[in-house]
């Protein structure tokens, strides 16, 4: 049954109504309905804020390195520390290595641009941060509904967003309700903000229909691929941050890695890999296993044991990139936008910034008795924080990878490292892109195949063993929420002219091709996904379509 047959026989869908409606109980989420609170709390006002979160709690989707600026926080709860934030491990020193295939080169310090210096920072499960910051805002009185995913944008007669709709839960593998059958139900606001991470769907859709990119540069994305260590005690050095660029990509493809010795005797690495890489035969998941078997790696992990595994898309593209922030109704805040520096290889502190600036204009808004309209106050409030500021200086980050990694290597140290101690905070040149990820990928037979090494279970590892660490469930009695717009393409064109490359970016095994050489089909394993995304935006045909599944399915990361 379509949706439209669903609410024709079921409906009509039940209805609750809030001054603000949240998409995504990340930070940015969370600091938007708390600082909404706070200034209720200040001005002697009710304001009504509730926040959906499709994970299962607060805390379950969220992935990253991490390590946290508090500055951010500092503004939205500057006795963050008396209130217990899980900020525990500060950073004691950095490192920044060149990898070749057999050696490393270390930055020396005095060289090491500012974007890669981390004193006054912390090593953090941002997942353990989210939790934490929810049990803030519902303090505040703020309500947060987990397990249940916006699935569907409403809007007004006059074209302004007016909220959301839940998905319908107990749907069949054929789309037809079961005994279990609910409909949705509709969270109808006069402000609705969108805090979904990297390449929400919800989000998606909002930037095309305002036509929110118009002018920018094509957005631009990077996998990050994270695994979770139980070090040996010996080797745990807390607070050391090691970076590294290089081996294993070959020069012309962006990416690089992170090792953080965080609390309680744990290590957490990750491999990022831009997604506008251009071999199709390329693997991220492979070739972060690869990464680890280093001699400067590798001596860090001997003798521990990996106890967490998952995957996520990076919202990469910068300044340049960020679409307007905000439309009749509603808002973008953090990752949903795209606030992340990728060259600090940091988002929280933006977004929760973001989250924090969203809520004053919607308060502002509120307070004079709008509804519905555009909230100019934050974009222009965004434009004159230090976040932008700080955005400006890293605008060229990516765009530099394209020209190749020593030429973005020099670039990087002129203007991250030379042109703030000449008291020049916005590099004075601009460099655009024009080319979206997907269409970066090139035919198979313009390149070689790469054969990876098998894992050995110990030090490298295979996708299912990864994703049983990831605790993924998804009940497969429902619909497939990796949809194809087309179900021919991908043989016809993604295996052939690309040899399936959706069986080596994804990085849970939930894509392979299955049957006789010339009978092949794609079988999707959805029940395996991560929520990472890739498939959405590194599909050459953008025939994937990434929606929200049934119910609170998904990872469910523990310390991650």
């Amino acid at each position: 049954m379509t949706p439209q047959d669903l609410l024709s026989t079921y409906g009509p869908r039940e209805s609750m109504e809030y001054d603000v409606v949240v998409v995504g109980a990340g930070p940015g989420g969370l600091a938007t309905a708390i600082r909404l609170k706070q200034l209720a709390a200040e001005h002697g006002r009710e304001v009504s804020v509730c926040v959906l979160e499709k994970g299962s709690e607060p805390g379950a989707h969220i992935l990253s390195g991490a390590i946290m600026d508090p500055r951010a926080l500092a503004e939205l709860f500057p006795d963050w520390e008396s209130r217990g934030a899980p900020l525990k491990q500060a950073v004691t020193h950095d490192e920044f290595l060149f990898l070749d295939d057999t050696g490393a080169k270390s930055t020396p310090a005095f060289l090491l641009p500012d974007c890669f210096r981390n004193h006054g920072n912390f090593v953090v499960s941002l997942g353990a941060v989210t939790r934490w910051l929810s049990a803030q805002a519902e303090s505040l009185g703020v309500e947060i509904f987990p397990g249940f995913a916006a699935d569907e944008v409403l809007y007004a007669e006059g074209g302004a967003v007016r909220g959301v709709a839940t998905g319908n839960l107990g749907l069949g593998k054929d789309g037809d309700p079961t005994a279990e059958f609910q409909l949705g139900m509709e969270l109808h606001a006069k402000y609705t903000i969108f805090a979904e991470g990297s390449r929400g769907h919800l989000g998606r859709r909002l930037i095309e229909r305002f036509g929110l990119d118009q002018g920018r540069d094509p957005q631009s994305y990077g996998i990050g691929i994270k695994e979770l260590w139980q070090a040996d005690p010996a080797k745990h050095q807390p607070g050391l941050v090691v970076h590294t660029a290089g081996w294993p990509l070959p020069d012309d493809t962006y990416g690089g890695s992170f090792l953080y010795h965080a609390e309680d005797g744990k290590i957490a690495v990750g491999f990022v890999v831009g997604l506008d890489y251009r071999n199709p035969y390329l693997s991220p998941f492979e070739e972060f296993q690869r990464w680890k078997t280093h001699p400067s790696i590798r001596k860090h992990l001997e003798g521990g044991k990996r106890i967490g595994y998952g995957a996520r898309a990076i919202t990469a593209g910068g300044l340049l990139s960020l679409p307007k922030l905000v439309f009749p109704g509603g808002a973008l805040v953090g990752c949903e936008a795209g606030t992340l520096n990728a060259s600090r290889i940091k988002g929280s502190h933006a977004a929760l910034k973001t989250g924090m600036l969203a809520a004053e204009a919607a308060f502002a808004a509120l307070g004079e008795g709008r509804a519905q309209d555009e909230l100019s106050a934050y974009p222009e409030a965004f434009e004159s924080s230090w976040l932008h500021g700080e955005l400006q200086q890293s605008k060229n980050f990516k765009q530099w990878f394209k020209k190749g990694r020593t030429l973005a290597t020099l670039m990087t140290g002129i203007e991250q490292w030379l042109l703030p101690r000449l008291g020049i905070r916005n590099p004075p040149w601009t460099l655009h892109r024009d080319t979206p990820d997907h269409a970066c990928l090139e035919p198979a037979a313009q390149h070689a195949k790469i054969t990876y090494p098998k894992p050995d279970g110990v030090l490298t590892f295979d996708r299912l063993s990864s994703v049983f660490l990831s605790s993924t469930h998804h009940d497969e009695n429902q619909p497939s929420h990796l949809t194809l717009k087309d179900a021919s393409v991908p043989v016809e064109v993604n295996l052939k002219q690309y040899a399936g490359p959706e069986a080596r970016y994804c990085p849970a095994a939930v894509y392979e091709f299955v049957g006789e050489a010339g009978n092949e089909r794609l079988q999707i394993n959805f029940a395996n996904c991560v929520h990472c995304k890739t498939c959405d935006i590194k599909d050459p045909t953008q025939n994937i379509v990434w929606v929200a599944p049934q119910g609170g399915g998904g990872p469910n990361y523990a310390g991650m």
